[in-house]
């Protein structure tokens, strides 16, 4: 079989068959292919699409292409979740104990920060000692002891989709719903679960900038995924403003502790969309009847305590300190320059440009221009006030925590350009904006 002619029929617009996409697949894990083959062929799929069935033979192939999980004899369902990527969007970080405290167990295999967008294992690195990439043996033993373990990708884990998104991402054929989807899947698939929520950000801090696109998006998931075998409900949520209070590594995992351990009002969004996906993997996980009742159980975890501590055993099982939720002050870097961006006039915040925002974060040093940079995980923001906050002129929109002076000066301007202000709030974006599957 010809690796051009696989290139052809797809380019004419056919459907490949199995036979054809495990060429491929094979192709990408042994080199095979080139560099120019790979591309070429992920502008067909770009421009000529792939129908669900060829979504689910890319999806199941690439799951093969590495090493694929079993959790024999689990004594709980083996649940996860994913999300297309926000600012902000620190959810992983408490959904993962919180379903553990309620009998579920989630093997989280997290990224890094992608563009605009923080990464769940940059913010874990935020505490000491936290490794992110513990031997497979390890990782087995902390999920089947603790309920969860969050760490790294592995190389070996869909090795093929690995070097198709490098190509992807600087081919232009990154935005493509099939090949998204098989990307997304194809991992989750070799972590070996059986029920997945998943969190289609939707919105101007989103990859999925309209409704349209994110629900194409979010059902070519739930689809693709149940023809694989795989339970998975789809839930598109709202990222035209920051999620949470604080954005930036160590910042986040601030919020983190204190949402946990219930130090202060949990924000509103946060709260809700945290409650609302893990309520999705109780209910797969047959763990709750209906949402209601996973969310009476998620609400006791937190107030018990149990998630929290189930966060501090994972943290002190991977490396980090034992202690960090008592006295995370003592752990977690601060930056040494805090600078308040104060509102430019009296009247109502009514907009956001949020994925500028996620940049500022990125200039000031808290993430990537370059796959090889090094963070700067003390720097962010925090107090952040959402949408419809009426400020005095002065007041407060947030603080920005900077290398120096000057960069926050910088930041604090940027943060202002990003804002729009009102005399009125206009009419909230629900949160939950659709639920799919």
């Amino acid at each position: 079989m010809l690796a051009q002619e696989i290139i052809r029929a797809k380019r004419d617009g056919h459907a490949l068959n199995e036979a054809q996409i495990q060429h491929f697949v094979d192709g990408l894990t042994h080199h095979t292919w080139s560099e120019g083959q790979v591309a070429a062929l992920g502008m067909a799929v770009f421009l000529r699409g792939m129908g669900r069935d060829e979504a689910v033979l890319l999806t199941r192939a690439m799951m093969n292409s590495g090493r694929v999980m079993h959790w024999p004899d689990m004594p709980g369902p083996v649940l996860d979740k994913h999300s297309s990527g926000g600012v902000g969007d620190k959810v992983s970080l408490m959904l993962a104990p919180m379903v553990a405290a309620c009998g579920g167990y989630v093997p989280m295999i997290a990224g890094r920060g992608l563009g605009h967008t923080g990464g769940t294992v940059d913010k874990l690195e935020a505490i000491p000692g936290y490794t992110t990439t513990p031997d497979p043996a390890r990782f087995d033993q902390l999920v089947r002891t603790l309920g969860c373990a969050i760490i790294g990708q592995t190389a070996d884990l869909a090795p093929a989709d690995k070097r198709f998104y490098a190509t992807r991402d600087v081919t232009a054929t990154v935005e493509s719903v099939p090949l998204i989807t098989a990307s997304i899947l194809s991992k989750k698939l070799a972590a070996g679960l059986q029920g997945l929520a998943m969190d289609v950000k939707c919105g101007n801090g989103a990859f999925a900038a309209t409704p349209e696109f994110a629900r194409e998006l979010a059902e070519s998931i739930v689809s693709v995924a149940g023809g694989a075998g795989l339970k998975t409900r789809a839930l598109i949520t709202d990222m035209n403003q920051i999620l949470g209070t604080d954005v930036g590594n160590s910042l986040e995992i601030w919020e983190t502790v204190r949402y946990l351990k219930g130090d202060g009002p949990r924000e509103a969004r946060l709260h809700e969309v945290t409650l609302a996906l893990c309520a999705e993997m109780l209910v797969l996980g047959g763990l709750a009847v209906d949402a209601a009742q996973a969310r009476v159980k998620l609400q006791a975890a937190l107030d018990s305590g149990a998630a929290a501590e189930k966060f501090a055993q994972m943290v002190a099982a991977l490396g980090g300190p034992a202690d960090l939720l008592e006295r995370p002050g003592s752990y977690l870097p601060a930056a040494p320059v805090v600078t308040p961006v104060p509102a430019p006039r009296a009247g109502v915040l009514t907009g956001m440009a949020t994925r500028n925002l996620g940049i500022v974060i990125v200039e000031l040093g808290g993430g990537r221009r370059q796959a090889g940079d090094a963070i700067d995980m003390r720097v962010g923001f925090s107090q952040v006030q959402p949408l419809g906050t009426r400020f005095a002129a002065g007041e407060p929109l947030a603080l920005v925590h900077a290398a120096d002076e000057a960069a926050a000066d910088r930041a604090v301007a940027s943060y202002l350009a990003a804002c729009s202000f009102g005399d009125a709030p206009d009419a909230a974006t629900p949160l939950v904006m659709a639920e799919i599957g």
